[in-house]
């Protein structure tokens, strides 16, 4: 008997399946420390309301003719065509490896008569769209069908390109906001497919593009995300982006300190749309999150977590829970794909070196007995630009940490990273999983009505260098952290406790053999 099933059933008085929604009564069990020493359990009586029709979905990729863009519509059409495809290792079939929600599993319960675990797809958890069902459209600054795209890009295989291009040729990206200040100059020789006008205007033709795109597939809901050219820091300016208000009138200007990005952001929170940002730029200055907030409208970011920053979140957990000292991570890194081309001018580099460096931050600071307040590790990151290699990041990281009496231990790794095709499942999870958020409320046992999650959706952390928070909340890097908070609230709404890895029933012998001491 298989140890993974695909269907299931809650039963239980805690779960109730409506014809349109899945009802669950939970109770959210949290400690807080009060005075420096006094600690205190806190249960909050909640009810989950999940509408389980998942609708027509689609996505529009800002970056849409990038190796991101062109993986991502690939990956979809060789899914749903079913192809194989031959490579000197052999055959090959499409698959949905990397994405945390189509290709990993989380424990349900235990089998009741041979006591081992029970686990469920994550995507079979609750209703989510699937990736073949959603409908992939964008902009981009290079005209080049996806086809064209695809083979510049050098990421898929020979055998499986020539079999997607017929389908692949027939999308045409549409014209793209260009901003040539905040990306490197570099590009510019790909930029043909360009938006005129007004940063006004540019907004308003984005603001059209979407609710044409809407209309013309009968779409119920529209997603957008960058997946375009990391831009340089945008600078934050009291009266220019400072508050909604604000960013709104500097874009009619024509401010010159307010990105493609945020016209991108702003124009999907008008329109109604989440807006994801998978590139390291500061996309969300605070015009654009006041904007999200006064508009409820979702947004999540900052920046793809695929190769040796999700290694790097794992391996300083692991030392640091361990109770490993790290002193000093160097990461080096080199590319040869348009990103790094575009990563290889210094005010580019500036925005992904920030995504990079923060993400050791919430590890270290749990724990005080082995680092001093305001202490950190020495941490090092360099990107190189490098265009033989091309998709094939080269990652090596050297981390030098202090053990029992005095010892120093080193782990150095390479890591060799497909760099579009780690990153490609991501942004079928962050879509997917955002779809999702949109069709969850809570209501505590004190208030009278449901309300959605906050819009700065952090519980897309998992999938993010840089997670964007609510003001006033934690930033949680810990990957196997992240991972958890989004299956047990998966758990909850189907009004199961979260799984704590106890497992007391494997434990006593009362319960392993019906005895008692």
């Amino acid at each position: 008997m298989s140890n993974t099933i695909q269907e299931f059933k809650v039963v239980s008085d805690n779960c109730k399946y409506e014809e349109d929604a899945i009802l669950s009564d939970y109770t959210y069990q949290t400690t807080v420390v009060e005075n420096g020493n006094t600690i205190k359990p806190v249960e909050t009586k909640m009810q989950f309301r999940t509408e389980t029709k998942v609708g027509k979905v689609g996505v529009m990729l800002i970056g849409l003719g990038g190796n991101n863009g062109t993986t991502c519509v690939a990956g979809v059409l060789a899914n749903k065509m079913g192809i194989t495809w031959e490579t000197k290792e052999g055959p090959k079939a499409a698959n949905y490896f990397g994405s945390m929600l189509m290709a990993s599993t989380a424990k349900l319960g235990s089998d009741a008569v041979t006591g081992n675990d029970i686990y469920s797809p994550v995507h079979k958890l609750l209703p989510m769209v699937h990736p073949n069902d959603i409908v992939w459209g964008g902009w981009d600054i290079n005209d080049a069908n996806l086809g064209d795209a695809m083979k510049r890009a050098q990421v898929l295989d020979y055998n499986l390109q020539q079999q997607l291009y017929p389908e692949m040729s027939k999308i045409t990206p549409l014209p793209s906001a260009y901003f040539p200040d905040f990306i490197a100059a570099n590009q510019c020789e790909r930029a043909n497919n360009i938006l005129e006008g007004t940063k006004q205007e540019q907004m308003e033709v984005l603001r059209k593009n979407i609710v044409d795109f809407k209309a013309d597939n009968a779409l119920d809901k529209v997603i957008l995300l960058w997946s375009a050219n990391t831009e340089r820091y945008a600078a934050i300016q009291e009266g220019i982006n400072d508050t909604a208000e604000n960013l709104l009138a500097s874009i009619k200007s024509g401010e010159s300190e307010v990105s493609a990005s945020t016209v991108f952001a702003t124009a999907s929170i008008l329109e109604g749309c989440m807006f994801i940002n998978g590139s390291p730029q500061n996309t969300f200055v605070p015009g654009v999150i006041e904007l999200a907030q006064q508009r409820n409208v979702m947004i999540a970011g900052d920046d793809f977590k695929s190769g040796q920053t999700k290694m790097k979140s794992v391996l300083v957990d692991f030392l640091v829970s361990a109770g490993i000292k790290p002193v000093s991570i160097v990461s080096y890194n080199h590319l040869g794909n348009n990103d790094g081309k575009n990563l290889s001018a210094p005010s580019q580099f500036r925005s992904k070196e920030l995504s990079k460096s923060n993400v050791v931050d919430d590890m270290v600071a749990s724990n005080s007995i082995l680092f001093d307040e305001d202490e950190k590790p020495d941490h090092v990151v360099v990107i190189k630009y490098v265009p033989y290699v091309a998709d094939s990041k080269r990652a090596m990281d050297e981390y030098t940490s202090e053990i029992f009496l005095g010892g120093k231990n080193t782990i150095v790794m390479h890591n060799t990273c497909e760099d579009s095709l780690l990153a490609t499942p991501l942004i079928y999870d962050l879509v997917i999983l955002g779809e999702l958020c949109q069709r969850i409320q809570i209501k505590k046992e004190t208030e009278e009505h449901f309300e959605s999650f906050h819009p700065v959706m952090s519980l897309l952390s998992y999938m993010l260098k840089a997670p964007l928070v609510p003001q006033g909340a934690p930033v949680v890097n810990a990957l196997f952290t992240q991972r958890c908070a989004i299956v047990n609230v998966i758990r909850a709404c189907l009004g199961l406790a979260p799984e704590n890895h106890m497992t007391l029933e494997h434990r006593l012998a009362s319960s392993l053999y019906g005895t008692s001491s």
